[in-house]
């Protein structure tokens, strides 16, 4: 059994967990030594809050599946390969998928990794035992435990695996490709009877154990089916029975007796056409309701449906009708061969114009992945049997909570146009659940309201300050312009668009009290009196609360309730963790050290808290209290091998000023054996804010950005500076802050002053790329994916997304604020590329050479205008990678280069090969 790590209180708990052991008596962190640090992926908690679940991960290796006894905090299983863990609603079982292991999976080909089978692991919670069932597809549990729905791939049968390839001219029905077939098996796992289903698609366990609803596919779609088995008798009843009939979608009610679903048929063979028909079908007494969709409106294929936890309401999707598909013209015969009509619908054409709302690549992006089987959100419900639609074409956007009675509905197709330069704005509405109903909150706003429970009222942001709005009259009021001690909007932005607030943290559950953060504090503002009651007293301290929420679907606060709250110290770093009890007002601090707490998760019906401690010196590994936060407990210990790794010196925050005078902070980590009045080797990390990972365990994996302790480890200091910006000017300004910063580390003893080192990717790619035009401060520069030329960049076009870049430039990250034509003097001023000739700095450019954020194109200008001056500059061109390294090849191999550059050129090491004489392309 795990030993239960346990104090008395939380403050002796959690008090000194110091880096204590000597640096020399450890070992310099290695690549190697970066694969086994294993982090927690898909944490589950059993709604009792018994049992702690999730997959452990090693950054190279195979997962391993943990289940935790939460009363004990022994680990009670462990099962190899064990992904995405599942426990039913009783805890009796925690179920894991089971892959493949990394070795089968790296030497399988293309076509046989599609074939790769998985396994289920089931984990007894009582007895500790596993199951294992093979060839899974996919499975279900019933809430009890008691029974488990799965479908098996068999080993030797195609079990209509690809029916669409097979078609009954007589009957003329051809299903869809992606619809699979297979053997549902049924289990009792209390007796190990089981049932055999052959040729299932669609499936659907009732919660408690009734029966299973499931639809057969036959080869040519004449016998398809939907039926149910009974599970206490195993008999089965055949509901709908015709050629072509299919299942799309089905939910059983949470009392587990009626049962949603979708049924289409085969017989339309336009997937996006097709007519699905919501069911309703009452299990016990065999009764059938066929829901109406509004007239001219059809439920699609891709239907979501969802039910309110209670059940009263019946979330679904559905559609316009569409208009025929036109039947493309295509060569039949020779005569067809010249006829200019037919010859034309070959073409390949995409017709740009000056009137379209979006340009094409955008329209396209927009069109594959939202439009094309865009869906809006209806709710049917049962008391009173109506439909209300809550989304539309005019208000297509929804922020849908199943419990609510007021949603918000947004639409940005006014502005569709706008986007491409000003950034993105919406009209916003409240939305009635029960009748469909909008009221305008706000139009043409770049920030999203909220609105109470009640619907009565909105909190909405604009001109720098909260305004209320009473939906009803649309009366609008300002709820903070009175408040001189409190900063509502955002003084830290540096961009050229409006001002954002800090956010809105809430509502009382009848709407009476609106709750809203400043910089620092949380305020409660009575709707009916507009009056302002400061809650915490984060301002003195300058501590920033802001309230944890880790009930899904929780409409506001009772005025009884106690809040959760994470503190977060903008001076020194630290976050706590506070409660807030909104009847008295008190604020206790619960959590605290030198680190940061975050809470994870809560169990639906118990009081059972997890969550994490870390700082760079220790791995947030998860613990376990009360809501009381009586006698926390570590229940993980996941890279217990940190402790044999010489890490670095704990953090600190030096001070120093920005670009124009501002009291900026970054974090210091000095090398591992640092001696006081060594000047060594630093590496400068950076991007726009950085301090506040001071107490954050660095991520350890190898991909675009250093491994932090892999410098620290390693003889380098780490510097993680805070970087402001002038708008109209942010390559001068983040080089004289740069350049501060970096002459503090000098100041101060601790930089080499000929040893120091840049990197950075994207925004912080092209700093860097800047910087080094400018001064001669740093000795070498890695410069992941950066902008050369504002000006070619300007009208260029983010792939991935689809958008035009120049609301990057005019509105966004690059800050210049104004188009091309208005300040080209701006975008020039900006661009590394034209001053390249400046550059005596040896630089490292990186890209993936399919980039959709920046084009790869803008490391090739900057390369080339360094190359025509014979600079040193070297391009690592990675093949077929985006904007951050996915490969991981190429992760290790750019991680391994980059140290290799910053020893040979900050620690005078030999060059490596490549980078005396790069490497020649050969085709073999």
């Amino acid at each position: 059994m795990k030993p239960i790590y346990s104090l008395l209180s939380a403050s002796i708990l959690l008090a000194g967990s110091a880096h204590t052991l000597a640096s020399s008596e450890k070992q310099p962190l290695e690549f190697k030594d970066v694969f086994d640090f294993r982090y927690a992926q898909d944490t589950v908690l059993s709604e009792n809050g018994q049992f702690l679940s999730f997959s452990a991960q090693p950054y190279r290796g195979d997962n391993s599946g943990h289940v935790y006894d939460l009363t004990t905090n022994e680990l009670i299983a462990q099962v190899p390969r064990g992904v995405k863990p599942h426990i039913n609603k009783s805890a009796t079982w925690v179920a894991f998928t089971q892959t493949p292991s990394l070795l089968t999976q790296e030497t399988a080909s293309k076509e046989e990794k599609k074939k790769l089978p998985s396994q289920l692991v089931l984990v007894n919670t009582q007895t500790k035992q596993q199951q294992t069932f093979d060839n899974v597809v996919d499975y279900q549990l019933s809430n009890d435990g008691t029974w488990l729905a799965y479908r098996e791939k068999a080993d030797n049968s195609k079990l209509s695996s690809d029916n669409s390839k097979n078609k009954d001219d007589s009957v003329g029905i051809t299903s869809d490709k992606k619809d699979k077939a297979y053997e549902l098996v049924i289990i009792n796992l209390n007796n190990g009877n089981l049932q055999r289903i052959q040729r299932v698609g669609q499936y659907s366990l009732s919660p408690t154990g009734l029966g299973v609803l499931f639809n057969q596919l036959s080869d040519d779609g004449s016998d398809n089916r939907i039926s149910f088995v009974e599970l206490n008798n195993s008999q089965q009843h055949i509901l709908f029975d015709e050629p072509g009939i299919t299942l799309s979608r089905a939910r059983w009610h949470p009392d587990g007796e009626l049962i949603a679903f979708y049924q289409g048929n085969y017989v339309n063979n336009d997937v996006r056409r097709r007519h699905y028909q919501l069911t309703l079908w009452d299990a016990k007494n065999n009764t059938t309701k066929q829901i109406s969709n509004p007239q001219q409106w059809f439920s699609g294929k891709t239907a979501s449906l969802k039910w309110s936890e209670q059940g009263e309401r019946l979330y679904f999707e559905n559609r316009p009708r569409l208009a025929p598909k036109e039947q493309a013209l295509k060569y039949k015969d020779d005569a067809s061969l010249t006829d200019f009509d037919t010859i034309r619908a070959q073409k390949g054409l995409k017709i740009w114009h000056n009137n379209d709302p979006e340009i094409k690549t955008r329209e396209v992006k927009t069109w594959e992945e939202t439009n094309k089987h865009r869906h809006y959100q209806a709710v049917y419900h049962l008391n009173g049997e109506r439909v209300a639609q809550l989304s539309d074409t005019r208000t297509p956007s929804i922020e849908l909570n199943t419990e609510a009675e007021f949603l918000l509905v947004s639409n940005d197709q006014p502005y569709l146009e706008q986007i491409m330069y000003n950034g993105f704005y919406r009209d916003y509405y409240a939305v009635q659940v029960t009748t469909g109903a909008k009221h305008l909150i706000v139009k043409e706003s770049p920030f999203t309201p909220s609105v109470s429970p009640t619907g009565q009222h909105a909190l909405l942001f604009k001109d720098q300050h909260v305004w209320l709005k009473t939906l009803d009259s649309q009366k609008v009021s300002v709820l903070t312009k009175a408040i001189r001690d409190a900063i509502f909007a955002d003084d830290k932005h540096d961009y050229p668009e409006p001002q954002p607030g800090y956010g809105f943290a809430g509502w009382q559950l009848d709407g009476s009290v609106a709750y809203v953060y400043s910089k620092y504090d949380i305020w409660a503002f009575d709707v009916n009196t507009l009056e302002a009651t400061r809650l915490t007293q984060g301002k003195e301290t300058q501590t920033q609360y802001r309230i944890v929420q880790l009930e899904d679907n929780k409409l506001g606060f009772a005025s009884n309730e106690t809040l959760f709250l994470s503190a977060h110290n903008l001076q020194n770093k630290q976050t706590h963790i506070a409660t807030l009890a909104l009847d008295s007002g008190k604020l206790t601090k619960v959590l605290s050290d030198a680190a940061r707490f975050d809470l994870v998760k809560k169990a639906k019906h118990s009081d059972k808290v997890i969550f994490t401690k870390q700082s760079y010196h220790q791995f947030p590994d998860y613990w376990q209290t009360d809501t009381q936060f009586n006698t926390p407990q570590k229940v993980t210990d996941l890279n217990p091998q940190l402790s044999q790794f010489a890490w670095g010196q704990k953090p600190e925050l030096v001070q120093y000023k920005g670009y124009n005078g501002e009291d900026l902070q970054g974090v210091l980590i000095k090398p591992a054996n640092y001696k006081e009045g060594d000047q060594v080797p630093v590496v400068i990390y950076f991007y726009r804010y950085m301090s506040q990972r001071m107490y954050d365990f660095p991520k350890m994996e190898l991909n675009h950005r250093p491994n932090f302790p892999m410098f620290t480890s390693n003889g380098y200091a780490l510097f993680l500076p805070d970087i402001r910006f002038e708008i109209g000017h942010p390559g001068r300004s983040s080089t004289q802050t740069m350049i501060n910063a970096a002459q503090k580390l000098i100041d101060i003893g601790v930089a080499d002053p000929n040893r120091i080192g840049l990197q950075g990717h994207s925004w912080a790619g092209y700093q860097s790329a800047f910087m080094v035009t400018q001064t001669d401060m740093f000795k070498a520069v890695v410069s992941g994916a950066p902008v050369s030329n504002m000006t070619s960049a300007y009208s260029g076009i983010r792939l991935k997304s689809g958008l035009a870049r120049q609301f990057q430039y005019e509105s966004g990250q690059s800050r210049i604020g104004k188009t091309l034509a208005e300040a080209p003097e701006l975008y020039i001023e900006n661009s590394p590329v034209f001053f390249a000739d400046k550059v005596n700095t040896p630089i490292l450019i990186m890209f993936g050479d399919e980039d959709g954020a920046v084009p790869w194109q803008e490391g090739i200008q900057y390369y080339l205008a360094l190359r025509r001056y014979n600079k040193d500059a070297i391009f690592l061109q990675y093949e077929g990678e985006p904007h951050h390294l996915k490969q991981f090849p190429n992760q290790l191999d750019f991680s391994i280069r980059m140290m290799e550059y910053f020893d040979h050129h900050l620690k005078g090491l030999p060059a490596a090969n490549w980078i005396k004489q790069g490497e020649a392309y050969t085709a073999e």
